[in-house]
C-alpha cells in the first residue's frame, strides 16, 4: 500500500508537469505533418467510416438494441469505437513510454511514474476532441442530449483510471522485456473483436460460459456507460453497479500491482537499455 500512495501523490505533485509535457508530445508528434494534430482527429473518423461500411452495409448488420431500443448500427458503433481508440493508443504509448526515453529521462529529476501518465494524458486531448465530434453527430442524428449524459463525466474518468493502471503495469514490464510491448500490440488488436466495440455481445446469449467470460473485460462496462450516455438510455451506473464494483475492484488491483512493481525496478531501469 505504502507504494500504491506513493505513486498516486507523485501524480497528484506532478499534474502541471504532465499536462504540459502531454501537450508537448502531442505537438512533437505532429509537428512535420500539414493538417498537424488535425490527424488524430481525421484518423479515427476514417477507421469507423471503414467499420461501418464493412459491418453495417456489406453485411448488413441490423440495428442494435440498447435498453430495449432499436439503434442504427453506425450509431451504436461511434462512441463504443472512441473509447477503444484512446484505450489502445494509449496503452501502446504508454508501454513504451519509459524505456524510449530513458537515456533522457535518467539526466531529470521527477519521477518516473508520471511518464506513462503523460502518453495517456496525450490521447486524452483528442479523446475529448472526438467526443466533442460524436456529440454533434448524436445531435443531428436525434439522440438528443438529457440528463443521463452527465455520466459521461464519470465514465471518462473511469476509462482514464483503468487505461493508467494498465498502462502502469505494461510500462514497466515492457521496459524489463521489450517483446512485452509486441506482444501487448498483437493482443489489443485481437481485442477489438472480442470487446463489444463491432458486435453486440448479446449474440452469444446462446453460449452464456463464452458471454460470461468476455463480460469479465472491464472495459465493457465503460463502452456500455458511454452508450447509455450519448444515447440517453438510462443510469447506467445505478442500474449496472454491481458491475461498477467488479470495475473499480479489478482497476485498484491493477494499480496496486501496478505500483509495486514500478516501484521495485524504476531504480534498475536503466541496466535494461
Amino acid at each position: 500500500m505504502k507504494s500504491f500512495f506513493k505513486l498516486i501523490q507523485e501524480q497528484i505533485d506532478n499534474f502541471y508537469l504532465v499536462r504540459r509535457l502531454s501537450m508537448y508530445d502531442l505537438v512533437s508528434s505532429n509537428k512535420n505533418n500539414y493538417l498537424g494534430i488535425l490527424w488524430e482527429l481525421l484518423n479515427p473518423m476514417t477507421q469507423i467510416v471503414i467499420y461501418w461500411f464493412v459491418f453495417g452495409t456489406l453485411r448488413s448488420r441490423a440495428p442494435v438494441e440498447v435498453a430495449g431500443e432499436e439503434i442504427p448500427f453506425i450509431i451504436w458503433l461511434i462512441v463504443g469505437f472512441l473509447v477503444w481508440v484512446f484505450f489502445y493508443q494509449a496503452s501502446i504509448g504508454a508501454s513504451k513510454s519509459i524505456y524510449s526515453r530513458l537515456r533522457m529521462l535518467s539526466k531529470m529529476n521527477f519521477p518516473l511514474s508520471v511518464i506513462p501518465n503523460v502518453a495517456i494524458f496525450s490521447k486524452l486531448y483528442i479523446h475529448l476532441g472526438m467526443l466533442g465530434i460524436a456529440f454533434i453527430i448524436y445531435q443531428f442524428a436525434g439522440y438528443y442530449v438529457s440528463i443521463y449524459f452527465v455520466q459521461i463525466i464519470y465514465f471518462i474518468f473511469c476509462l482514464y483510471a483503468f487505461t493508467f493502471a494498465f498502462g502502469l503495469i505494461m510500462s514497466t514490464l515492457s521496459t524489463i522485456v521489450r517483446d512485452v510491448h509486441l506482444f501487448l500490440n498483437s493482443i489489443l488488436r485481437m481485442g477489438l473483436y472480442v470487446s463489444g466495440v463491432l458486435w453486440p455481445l448479446s449474440i452469444l446469449a446462446d453460449f452464456p460460459k463464452i458471454h460470461a467470460f468476455l463480460k469479465f473485460n472491464p472495459l465493457i462496462y465503460v463502452i456500455d456507460g458511454y452508450r447509455y450516455s450519448f444515447l440517453g438510455s438510462g443510469w447506467y451506473i445505478v442500474e449496472h453497479w454491481k458491475y461498477g464494483l467488479y470495475f473499480w475492484g479489478v482497476v485498484l488491483i491493477m494499480l496496486l500491482i501496478g505500483s509495486v512493481l514500478h516501484m521495485k525496478f524504476r531504480r534498475n531501469f536503466i541496466d535494461y537499455l
